[in-house]
């Protein structure tokens, strides 16, 4: 029974396969084939719009004909008597399977053996058939509809294209061949019916393997392939292999048109999109050096910056969320990359905690000369320099690309208290009179290095002047993610120094907190920038204005003026001497909150203080309120004040200076137009029990200034203000509280959980029309 197929004018006028050209030559298909004496008419594809999803296995009916050579196995072949077997069916890279090799599908099926992949629509015969055509006979595939006929179809013939390839490239004669070729394979990923990552990436893998197996390419047969795959770049990430060979290429010609035309959309794709360079660390090497080869162009890095604005958009918020990310990633690879040998000498090298000898570390030694506050002695001071250059120790440590000159000089960490027995020297003069001999570490790195490291971190300065950008950045730099030998370099903690001031200038708290430590007991940026930290090359202007910006918002507070004066009160003390007005507050401050126990200690911030114009006029201002705080907190007056509604922060405070109100235990803010800011005035009730701020817009930074003073409030409304978790959480320290009303605010149930566990004498709780409701 024989089966041809139809080539007069009556046939559907459907292409069957594209005939593009392999190494071999062109590939076209047969015009007909003989199975048995049963006539059908060939089905010619029609490119209709249609998508599929590229098939790795399913289930289809299969039935295998072998070419009829007699009689009887005509008889044997007829459509009456043919047996259909259902199989499951895996498209392997090399073949075509079965699940069950049984029957039919007892030997797996070549694509090379594969001769046409056809689609037959038969004449009173089951439909959706396909024909695959193969040495001695035809093996007849039946699916359940016309689509997935179509996408058996379209998957046999991706498959059975991608095998030809993979062969035909895998021995590479003549390059002009293969880049034609090449050009063929691009040109059937693009115009493929079929949507799958596979269809793209598989060329790719090809071209990549092609290139790694031959490494003695010429610099424009490089180009012409970079050109003929680019393409497929546009809408998919290059393999890893592929990402090297780019790497090279813009490592050895920089200055190519390529790397402007073709490179440029590929790296603007892998900063797009959701990266993990842990797992793709070759596309992060890869947008590495695409950057440093842009700023090796005549214009450098206006080239660069503006490849970052294209990144950012015109807009004021950049529509990708994830360009930040990827470009701080890339930023720190590189800048990790430029200390590595070093890194990779550690053992050779001095810690970071060696390097901030006397900085961050206490001293066993005490200083040789006592020194006065106000008034040194020339020759005392310098005596002291002569002392501290005889301690001078220096250490090298040398590499094939580095040379590090460590200078590593002692000196004692002032203490907060003197202690009794050494009154009238107290260790906290010491650090006044005399600047802080941070240890210095000046590396020389290679030019290339030197190059790289100055790329980086000007860009990184350059994603600090995006507004959108800024709060991402510091976060993402608040643990402080560099190498120790980078903060131990000069050079860069002298060029990152415009990032920190540009956090330190930026009035969002979620930005110029990220100047803080990230937990207790690591360094933050404040620590490594303040005077006596190891990044630190002024006399503390950025140290002030780190100050003054986190004291302007909700960090003025007692915990953070404690810690100022733990650690950073000599230089505080020091700023304000020469009347900087930010230092000078911070001194009133931890007078008024009682945070220097020490008399002598409080009597030099006195001194210190009354030096100045600007410390002596605000010291007299700090007198006037400590006297009318007396005044306030003498017994008397009401136990109970009710404000009327739409009162304001400056009404409450007028009232309260107007008597005394040492005996005022309840207060009733319900309704009014108070503040945060009316919290400095509440913390000077010493007997307040009750305080009812309902419908106020008494918010976060005023609830930790009250969790701080009023430890024995027993009762507090919140009901309906603008409170959220990150205040919620400070009233964790009011272990007085009984009755707490949350209602309608923007608690959560994990702080409403933990608020519970930590107020045991919590008894009367009200948190309807919230998240933990």
């Amino acid at each position: 029974m024989d089966v041809t197929s139809s080539s007069g004018g009556g046939g559907d006028p459907r292409q069957i396969e594209e005939t593009k050209p392999l190494l071999g030559g062109d590939v076209s298909a047969p015009e007909g084939t003989k199975m048995g004496a049963v006539p059908c008419r060939r089905a010619l594809l029609l490119c209709n719009g249609m998508r599929y999803k590229l098939l790795q296995e399913g289930d289809i009916q299969v039935c295998v004909i072998r070419h009829p050579r007699t009689f009887l196995s005509k008889i044997l072949t007829s459509k009456f008597l043919r047996r259909w077997e259902p199989h499951h069916l895996t498209l392997a890279d090399n073949n075509l399977a079965s699940a069950t090799p049984t029957g039919y599908m007892e030997n797996s099926v070549s694509y090379s053996a594969i001769e046409d992949v056809q689609l037959l629509s038969w004449e009173n015969a089951p439909k959706y058939c396909l024909q695959l055509t193969i040495p001695g006979g035809t093996v007849l595939l039946q699916a359940a509809n016309s689509y997935l006929r179509d996408q058996w179809f379209h998957s046999l013939q991706w498959k059975k294209k991608i095998y030809k390839y993979k062969k035909v490239l895998s021995n590479p004669s003549r390059w002009e061949v293969v880049l034609k070729e090449i050009r063929t394979l691009v040109d059937m990923a693009l115009t493929s019916p079929l949507q799958d990552d596979s269809i793209n990436q598989a060329p790719l893998e090809i071209v990549s393997k092609l290139l790694s197996e031959n490494t003695n390419l010429t610099t424009q047969e490089h180009e012409n392939i970079i050109v003929a795959i680019a393409p497929l770049l546009e809408n998919n990430h290059p393999p890893p292999d592929l990402c090297e060979f780019f790497c090279k290429h813009c490592r050895e010609r920089p200055r190519s048109m390529v790397v402007i035309e073709v490179f440029t959309p590929v790296v603007q794709r892998i900063l797009k999109h959701n990266m993990d360079f842990g797992k793709c660390p070759r596309l992060r090497l890869f947008t590495q050096e695409y950057i440093l080869a842009l700023n090796e162009l005549n214009a450098g890095m206006e080239v660069v910056k503006k490849f970052i604005q294209s990144m950012h958009g015109p807009t004021g918020h950049c529509p990708h969320p994830r360009v930040l990310p990827n470009l701080v990633a890339v930023c720190l690879a590189a800048i990790y990359s430029c200390y590595e040998e070093f890194i990779n000498s550690r053992d050779n090298s001095p810690s970071l905690k060696e390097i901030r000898n006397g900085c961050q570390q206490p001293c066993d030694r005490k200083p040789t000369l006592p020194l006065r506050l106000l008034h040194p002695s020339p020759d005392l001071v310098s005596q002291e320099a002569t002392l501290s250059e005889a301690r001078l120790k220096s250490v090298v440590v040398a590499s094939s690309e580095i040379h590090v000159e460590v200078e590593r000089t002692s000196t004692a960490k002032p203490a907060l208290t003197a202690s009794a027995g050494n009154d009238s020297e107290p260790n906290l003069i010491d650090c006044l009179m005399v600047s802080p001999a941070c240890s210095t570490m000046s590396i020389e790195l290679g030019p290339q290095a030197d190059r790289t490291l100055g790329c980086y971190v000007e860009i990184l300065k350059l994603l600090s002047d995006y507004d959108d950008w800024r709060p991402s950045l510091a976060s993402l730099l608040q643990p402080i993610p560099f190498p120790k030998e980078a903060l131990a370099h000069e050079k860069f903690t002298k060029e990152l120094k415009y990032v920190i001031q540009r956090f330190a200038e930026d009035p969002r708290q979620e930005v110029h907190s990220c100047l803080l430590s990230v937990r207790a007991g690591k360094d933050g940026w404040f620590q490594l920038y303040s005077p006596g930290g190891v990044a630190c090359d002024d006399d503390g202007e950025l140290f002030a204005s780190m100050v003054h910006i986190l004291m302007g918002s909700c960090y003025k507070t007692k915990k953070f003026l404690l810690s100022l004066a733990e650690n950073k009160l000599g230089p505080c003390m020091l700023l304000a001497l020469r009347g900087n007005q930010t230092m000078v507050e911070i001194l009133c401050l931890m007078l008024e909150y009682n945070i220097i126990d020490n008399n002598d200690t409080q009597l030099q911030i006195i001194s210190t203080l009354e030096s100045t114009d600007v410390g002596k006029r605000m010291y007299e201002q700090l007198c006037d309120r400590q006297r009318e705080l007396k005044e306030l907190q003498r017994k008397g007056g009401p136990t109970r004040l009710t404000l009327p509604s739409k009162s304001t922060d400056a009404d409450l405070a007028r009232l309260l200076s107007s008597g005394s109100f040492g005996n005022l235990e309840n207060l009733s803010l319900a309704f009014t137009n108070v503040t945060s800011a009316c919290a400095e005035h509440l913390i000077k009730l010493p007997s307040l029990k009750q305080l009812n701020l309902w419908s106020t817009q008494f918010g976060d930074a005023g609830l930790r200034l009250l969790s701080e003073h009023l430890t024995m409030l027993q009762v507090l409304n919140l009901c309906e203000t603008p409170v959220t978790d990150a205040g919620l959480l400070a009233l964790s320290s009011m272990k007085s509280l009984c009755s707490l009303n949350m209602n309608s605010t923007k608690l959560s149930a994990d702080t409403y959980e933990d608020l519970k566990a930590k107020l045991p004498n919590l008894k009367e709780v009200d948190v309807r029309y919230t998240e933990a409701w």
